[in-house]
Parts: structure tokens; sequence; C-alpha cells
């Protein structure tokens, strides 16, 4: 069936999981509705008294008037941190196996029309792959692919989860959306954990980037997170591409959405990722169009403040400057030792990288760089009896 930029981005193929769900029509509404300027310096200065911060307070947060108190909103979010991670930080690398794709999204390096080196790893060039992470010392590892159900099918897909297993504590994904099943399969496999990114929560925008291919369709890409916890996983991660639009908006539906999903199963582990628009092969022009450093760092403490006990990345697409003051302010977890072409750990990458990097440092410099700081690098936080 072919999808493309003359199908409905918000109704369902016949083939997809349908789940009775509201959440996402909560989450609109909310995103629809908010007026960014309608808040003061005097609202944010209530939110931040709050213990629990309200999804009113975390609207505050995220507001223009928030700006000028930056400081005050890192020292709350520093503040919960410490309280609920003490002085932790998570290490994980990604381990990109394939990055053929299906989709025409004309923002991302892995979309069906660009001229890249397409490839996709071996089980042996995998379990190599992953014996040269494992003896950095790392213990988690995410597992990502195109998204291209023919070239890396869930059976691909679980193959790759049973090897890391044998190496690493925890394992993640960021794969294509899935139904209930095949999650659960996965998680048979050895997937600890699920992340979608939804990009953009404006359907509208959202449709206009989106051109073809079954990532078009908006709402079973926002239901992932919530089909991946039926199908057992013990954790989703929510993430907004900054700079694709509206990124207050899109930062307050981000939020509202791991918020309404974590109080409908609250044993899920929750996280988020705060990723900016970066170059790709063939298109340097594309890039975050407002989101500065100072506006992602204001939409970080926010996210901690409002969610003080989910865990937060801080992705190697920012400088090393920024990630090493954020870290420990409000993220809790980095990426270390990162190559995003397909392998590149063990050996020269085999395919072509979905965007480009800015914090290239190794599992032992980000350790140094985290020591120096006070802080303790974990390599996994879950033991299994």
């Amino acid at each position: 069936m072919k999808i493309d930029q003359h199908t409905d981005p918000m109704t369902y193929q016949p083939d997809m999981e349908i789940i009775a769900s509201d959440i996402m029509q909560q989450v609109l509404a909310a995103r629809n509705a908010y007026d960014e300027n309608a808040y003061t310096a005097a609202d944010v200065k209530q939110a931040l008294l709050q213990e629990h911060l309200t999804p009113e307070g975390f609207a505050a947060l995220l507001s223009p008037a928030a700006a000028p108190l930056l400081e005050q909103l890192a020292h709350r979010a520093q503040a919960e941190t410490r309280r609920h991670f003490g002085n932790a930080v998570n290490l994980f690398t990604p381990l990109y196996i394939s990055n053929y794709c299906e989709n025409y999204c004309i923002y991302c390096g892995f979309n069906c029309h660009n001229k890249i080196k397409r490839a996709r790893l071996t089980a042996a060039e995998i379990e190599q792959e992953m014996q040269a992470i494992a003896a950095q010392g790392l213990e988690e590892i995410l597992l990502l692919t195109g998204e291209s159900p023919a070239m890396s099918d869930v059976r691909y897909i679980g193959d790759a989860c049973r090897l890391a297993r044998k190496y690493f504590r925890a394992v993640g994904l960021e794969v294509y959306p899935m139904d209930s099943a095949d999650y659960a399969y996965l998680h048979q496999c050895g997937a600890d954990f699920v992340t979608v990114f939804q990009e953009t929560y404006d359907p509208d925008k959202y449709g206009q980037l989106h051109l073809g291919g079954r990532k078009r369709i908006f709402p079973y890409r926002f239901n992932a997170q919530e089909r991946a916890l039926r199908g057992g996983m013990r954790g989703v991660g929510f993430a907004a591409l900054l700079g694709l639009d509206d990124f207050r908006r899109d930062a307050l539906a981000t939020g509202l959405h791991a918020y309404l999903l974590q109080r409908k199963y609250p044993q899920a582990e929750i996280a988020f990722s705060c990723p900016r628009l970066r170059p790709i092969i063939n298109n340097d022009k594309i890039n975050p169009k407002d989101v500065h450093e100072l506006q992602l760092l204001q939409i970080i403490c926010a996210y901690r403040i409002f969610l003080p006990f989910a865990s937060l990345t801080i992705s190697s697409r920012e400088s090393a400057r920024f990630r090493d003051n954020v870290v420990g302010l409000a993220a809790t977890k980095i990426s270390a030792g990162v190559d995003v072409g397909i392998g590149g750990h063990s050996r020269e990458s085999k395919g072509d990288e979905q965007f480009l990097i800015d914090d290239g440092r190794t599992v032992r410099e980000i350790c140094a760089m985290l020591n120096s700081r006070g802080l303790q690098p974990v390599a996994s936080e879950y033991i299994y009896v």
C-alpha cells in the first residue's frame, strides 16, 4: 500500500494497530491552546514554588517570561537531579545496525530519496561491534535502524537484541513504530526500553515534513510508546526534534505526552531526549531555526522540574562545552564513544550517518570529564537476579 503526500496523515492504515487511548487528543488540545505570551514573571516564580509542578506550571516554565529567570530554573533543576539521582550519570552508546529507510522525511539523512551509502550489518558484524563497545566498559546500548521493515524486520532486530543481551545489562531500541505484539516479541528477545521521536506535535507541519512511508501516519507514531508498554517494555523515551516547528509548543507536548502516559502506566520508566536539528549529508543548511543554547537549557530544566524522576539524555549532537555544563545540572544520561555511521566501533563504517554529531569524545574522555565535576559515571544501574 502506497503512503505518500496524498495520504491523510491523521488516518490509520488498515494494517496498523489501533488502541483505545485519549492521550493524543489531550496533548494536541493543550498544544493548540498554549499561549506562550500569556505568562508573566510572577507566574514563573509561582511555578517554581510548587513542590510538584503542575502542567500549568510546566507551561509557565517554557514561556518567554521564564528566560530572565533561567538561573532560578537551573538551581531548582539541579536540586531535583541531586534528590532523585545523586551524583550518578549513566553512560551508553548508540549502535546503528542499518540505514535503509522507506520514509521520505525531508530533514533526515536516512530519507529514502537521499543519495547515501546504504548498509546493514550482519549478525557477525553486529556481535563484533558489541564486543568492541563492551570492551570500553559500557553496559548499556541503544540499537538503531532506519525505518525499513523490509530491510530491518522484527526478526532481524530481535536477533540483535539477543546478541546485545550477551554483552549489556540494558538494551534500548530506537527503530520504527510497531504493533504491541511486535514490541512484546522484542522484549522477550532482551529489549528493555523504546524511544520514539515524534519529531513535531503539530499534525499539519508533520504532514508537510513527512511526505512518504509509514512514518507519515501521525497517530500511529504518537501511540508507539503506549503500545510498547502494553508489549511489556520496562521504559519508554520521548522527544521532539527541536527546530522543526514552534519549539515551545513541541516541548510542552512532549512533556505532557510523557506525563499523561506515566499517570496511566505508573510502573513505566520515563525518559526524555532533547535533540536539535543537525546538518545532514547533501543538505548542510538544515539547522534549528531559533532554538539556541539558552532556549535548549530552559527546556531541559523545565523537563527536569516537571518530571524529576525521568531520565534525561544530552545528545552528542550538542557541543562538548554545552554537554559538560548540562550533565549533572539536569541531564542524567550521556552518550560516549559515539559513531552514527553503520558500524564504526570495530572498523570503518559500512554506511553513511543519519546526521552529524558535535561531540565525538571517547568513553575514557567522558568519564574523565564527569569525575572532574564530582559526578559518578555509571555503566548500568540494573541488577538482574
